[in-house]
């Protein structure tokens, strides 16, 4: 702090020093001015209260949204909210987001050299593409810096009532503007959570199976509702079950207790109202995580850190089974074949419980005592742990039910490009692979997974794990393996103060950016408890984006 203190110091006293002497050279010539952009419309001028102007760079000429409706005759509505601008003429209809790197063309994604932009409260263009989009010719004149704009017949409709107002665009109606957009054949998803009586069942309905069933068939019709047709549901939360199991004792978060019966099958009872539906059901597990604390005096007698506590490590206050003992990954395995043999599920999901991202994890005489590989080091050898399990759970599932999907959620970024140049533009904490040891890209290439669906928690203005990057990225992880691509959203975001995440339009521009890439076959939302909340109006944003 010093030191900057002086630097500025001497700054000031260059600056007084420099302005005391007198100039010892003329100034330089200043270079004209450009003159003004003009545009013709089959040889009309076309007016302009605001000046267009070329964006430095990418050569592209911006013009107020003003321009597309009075001169081109487009039917034009902005929506202030979102920063999207909803452009229509003779069956093409664009929307344009402020600062988004795409538009979609009637329900098609389209990259963009040049963004809509807000300036002083006039929103901005690239009139090229715009004006190709709608079915124009447009030229460029050097000389006389002109843009000439020809259409077919060489006419276009005369222009709209005016939408703008005291110089600044309308708000006008535009509850439809997203559209509905064709999504037959893609999973849409949502997280489910049990842990803590996150979604379901509510605290209010612990010990209660009547109000249990009633609060899931509610949550089911919500959901699909929305336009979901998929649910993960967390029937292993802290290695115990939603389901009688001879392996591990009932959840706490059905009756309070841990291994007291619930009076009912609750997973049987899930998985038939969901099907009932034509909705998935997919079982989700947390593979190694063992307790949500570090309190054993009301786990059950068969909770796995009572029957084998040597497998136990504690990191952070939270137990975890330790991924490095052999038998303690078979005894996982062996638990979630349990519900593949005795469930009629379309998935086993995983999610990115392997090692903790956090805190210190003592597993160094783990290390010296199961390393028949001779594995150089902790990390590769914790990869290899995780590869094993994957590879062997995988096997296992398929060998029992091949039209059971398995999938895993791992943490959104891979590794950053500046540890790994095949990494992600990203500059994340935390990375799936040298954090939580998740080789994710091995599982890919070598198909031990169906899908993979990362969750993708940031927004497209989030510099440090930016949205569509990241979706780019994972798209040609996938590309050519036959593994699906589903992408992780988080509504519980929506009206945090995090970049991004004041308008729900955010999900549905990620949604619609999703387009771009055929690898991505699905989205699933975390979670559903957010979704019901309505933060922003999401749920009337997704009505309308999947035509409910």
């Amino acid at each position: 702090m010093r030191f900057r203190n002086w630097i500025h110091i001497c700054f000031l006293t260059l600056l007084l020093f420099a302005a005391s002497v007198p100039a010892l050279q003329p100034p330089p010539v200043q270079a004209a001015a450009p003159s003004a952009i003009t545009l013709l419309l089959d040889g009309q001028p076309l007016a302009s209260d605001v000046s267009p102007y070329i964006l430095p760079g990418v050569n592209i000429t911006m013009v107020p949204l003003r321009i597309i409706s009075e001169g081109l005759g487009a039917s034009v509505d902005w929506d202030p909210g979102s920063q999207t601008a909803t452009i229509s003429r003779q069956g093409t209809t664009i929307l344009m987001t402020v600062n988004m790197p795409f538009a979609v063309v009637n329900n098609n994604s389209v990259s963009l050299d040049a963004s809509a932009e807000n300036k002083g409260g006039r929103i901005m263009v690239p009139v090229r593409f715009v004006s190709e989009q709608l079915g124009l010719t447009v030229d460029w004149d050097q000389a006389s810096r002109t843009i000439l704009l020809t259409s077919a017949n060489g006419s276009v409709a005369g222009p709209p009532p005016d939408i703008i107002n005291s110089g600044s665009e309308s708000s006008g109606d535009t509850s439809n503007n997203n559209g509905s957009v064709h999504t037959e054949g893609s999973l849409r998803g949502v997280w489910i959570s049990t842990v803590f009586n996150l979604d379901w069942p509510s605290t209010a309905s612990v010990g209660n199976q009547q109000k249990q069933k009633q609060e899931y068939i509610h949550l089911l019709d919500e959901l699909q509702s929305m336009g979901m047709n998929a649910a993960f549901v967390q029937v292993r939360p802290a290695a115990d079950a939603l389901y009688p199991s001879s392996l591990v004792p009932w959840s706490k978060f059905l009756t309070g207790t841990q291994g007291k019966n619930p009076g009912y099958d609750p997973l049987a009872f899930m998985i038939e109202e969901t099907h009932k539906r034509g909705m998935e059901f997919h079982a989700w597990f947390n593979p190694f995580r063992a307790n949500t604390d570090a309190k054993t005096d009301k786990l059950a007698a068969n909770h796995v850190a009572k029957a084998h506590p040597d497998w136990i490590v504690n990191a952070s206050n939270k137990l975890y089974i330790n991924p490095g003992i052999p038998q303690a990954r078979q005894e996982i395995i062996k638990d979630i074949m349990e519900v593949v043999k005795n469930y009629d599920i379309d998935g086993v999901h995983l999610d990115d419980y392997f090692y903790p991202s956090d805190g210190v994890f003592n597993d160094a005489a783990t290390f010296k005592a199961y390393n028949s590989k001779k594995i150089a080091n902790l990390a590769d050898w914790r990869r290899d742990n995780i590869n094993q399990f994957v590879s062997q759970l995988g096997v296992s599932i398929h060998s029992a039910k091949p039209q059971v999907e398995f999938g895993i959620s791992p943490f959104g970024v891979w590794r950053n490009i500046a540890k790994d140049p095949t990494g992600s533009d990203t500059k994340a904490g935390v990375t799936a692979y040298d954090n939580m040891y998740a080789d994710v890209r091995t599982w890919i290439k070598q198909g031990w997974i169906d899908y993979v669906a990362p969750q993708l928690y940031w927004s497209l203005s989030f510099t440090p794990a930016q949205y569509d990057k990241l979706v780019a990225w994972w798209a040609n992880e996938v590309n050519g393996t036959g593994v699906k691509l589903y992408i992780g959203h988080s509504p519980y975001k929506l009206g945090t103060a995090e970049a991004g995440w004041s308008n729900a339009q955010e999900i549905i521009n990620q949604l619609i950016y999703n387009t771009q890439y055929p690898q991505v076959q699905g989205d699933i939302f975390f979670s559903a408890k957010d979704l019901r909340k309505n933060s922003l109006g999401i749920v009337q944003a997704l009505r309308s984006y999947y035509g409910m």
